[in-house]
């Protein structure tokens, strides 16, 4: 009997464990993707944009920058990639679209509707 405590108290300590990992590694690889300032004038069918100088994404210049994200770099050329920010995720599951960064999800398997008798 105490052998299976052990045991129960070892796995555990070592599902929390992998539980941490997992939350450690989702948190560094939630880093923002690439993201480039390019010249929205310098669209061309076959390179994509011209990457530049991020000074010319934070302030006036005569060159019309803007941030882009993701895509495939190559040179000073990327392409296929969007002008919108990705969405950051907060890593539980949701999906409303909306922001629901104040609402509160309750229950567990069942998804906590109705009430369970017994």
């Amino acid at each position: 009997m105490a052998d299976t405590r052990a045991q129960l108290r070892s796995t555990t300590v070592v599902l929390g464990g992998m539980g941490l990992l997992a939350a450690a590694l989702t948190a560094c690889s939630s880093s923002s993707p690439d993201k480039r300032c390019v010249d929205r004038d310098s669209y061309t069918a076959g390179k994509g944009y011209h990457v530049v100088s991020d000074k010319n994404c934070r302030s006036a210049t005569p060159v019309n920058g803007d941030y882009y994200y993701g895509g495939k770099k190559k040179g000073d050329w990327v392409r296929s990639g969007s002008f919108t920010p990705p969405r950051k995720s907060s890593g539980g599951s949701g999906g409303s679209g909306g922001d629901d960064s104040h609402s509160v999800h309750r229950g567990g398997f069942g998804g906590g509707h109705g009430s369970s008798g017994g």
